[in-house]
């Protein structure tokens, strides 16, 4: 009886080998972050997890704040497993949150890893962590205002522009999500470039809902950093579509209003052939990754995504003001946009990390999410 107990014993200690084995060569992702960007993308990738084929979501929360325990227990709820830096893990457990991994651990296990953390933390991860476990996990990706992380991506823009070789994914920020996919639908065609010449205003909230610094009592305009392109808006927007071989001619201006609700941008676009003003809106409405709308404020806008959308956010790229657009003189389309901040982020970011687990089939894997796209707000 001993022997069949000790055979017994060995063979579920195998069983637990095993299944470790098979956990850690899984489709694991870790997010790096719960703000505006993390906490929605841990919950869309928990919430289609099996669509995706992932097989475990990780997490790294940095502050164990007691106002942000709500928040840990939900992506806990939905499924997410927490990570904290070794010398945090107490005080997260005196919160009533447990972490499973520590930070260093969690980063070396997962196939794919998405810094969201606020500016320059990304840059200073990759020197710190990424580049030391970049022989163990297949890609690492970061938000917008990382720039310099690696080869810039937006999804439907530049696909065909990332390679087996792109390990360190940058993705672009939401106001350039906006500029691009407007220029892409009306001046790009095939391999053809017809912008002659792209102007654009970004109209700036000053933060989001979520966040109770940096708001501005009035509008506050920004200065012109960049020689030749103005602000990183259209210099991003240069360099995403460089990706590509276009060098395009575009400048952007912007400036902080004082509301918390969402970006929006006005646009100028000079082309080197003729447009009619009914072919414009057709383009915009055929482009699976705009929405179109015939709303005139921000405010009717969020409160559809609110709504409508996961976590309340809106997954296009645009929502385009229908009412607003306008052809000048045959060449020149003008109009109003508002920008799915951090929507359109978090679409693209998933997308590059299915092309990591599966670089074949990754535009199928992300299918699944078609129906939180919009066609009209």
């Amino acid at each position: 009886m001993e022997d069949k107990g000790n055979v017994a014993s060995l063979k579920r200690g195998i069983i637990i080998l095993l299944i470790g084995v098979y956990m850690s060569d899984g489709n694991i992702v870790h997010v790096v972050g719960t703000g505006t960007i993390g906490e929605p993308l841990i919950g869309l990738l928990c919430d289609f997890r099996k669509d995706l084929g992932i097989d475990e979501i990780t997490f790294y929360k940095h502050t164990p704040a007691l106002t942000d325990r709500p928040k840990i227990k939900g992506l806990l709820n939905r499924g997410a497993v927490l990570a904290a830096s070794k010398d945090k893990m107490k005080e997260f457990r005196e919160l009533g949150v447990e972490p499973t991994y520590d930070a260093e651990e969690a980063i070396k296990r997962a196939s794919v890893v998405i810094d969201c953390t606020p500016k320059g933390t990304g840059l200073a991860n990759k020197e710190k962590y990424y580049k030391k476990y970049a022989h163990l996990v297949k890609g690492f990706l970061a938000q917008g205002s990382e720039f310099g992380f690696g080869k810039m991506y937006a999804l439907g823009i530049n696909d065909e522009a990332i390679t087996d070789k792109d390990q360190f994914i940058h993705i672009v920020s939401c106001n350039t999500h906006n500029i691009a996919v407007v220029i892409k639908t009306l001046a790009i065609e095939g391999k053809k470039n017809h912008l002659v010449d792209g102007r654009f205003v970004c109209i700036r909230r000053a933060n989001d809902v979520s966040q109770t610094s940096s708001f501005v009592p009035s509008p506050q305009v920004g200065k012109h950093k960049d020689k030749d392109m103005g602000t990183h808006h259209a210099r991003d927007v240069y360099h995403l579509f460089k990706t590509l071989g276009y060098e395009l001619n575009v400048f952007s201006s912007a400036l902080k209003v004082n509301t918390q609700y969402m970006h929006s941008i006005w646009f100028s676009l000079k082309l080197d052939k003729k447009i009619t003003l009914e072919e414009v809106e057709q383009r915009f409405r055929d482009n699976p990754r705009v929405a179109v709308t015939y709303k005139d404020t921000a405010n009717l806008i969020f409160s559809f995504g609110r709504d409508h959308g996961h976590y309340g956010r809106i997954l296009n790229q645009t929502v385009v003001v229908l009412p607003t657009l306008h052809v000048r003189k045959d060449y020149e389309v003008v109009g109003f946009c508002f920008t799915p901040q951090d929507g359109n982020s978090i679409l693209s970011s998933i997308a590059a990390a299915e092309r990591f687990l599966y670089p074949k089939e990754y535009m199928e894997k992300i299918r699944c999410l078609g129906p939180l796209l919009l066609q009209e707000v």
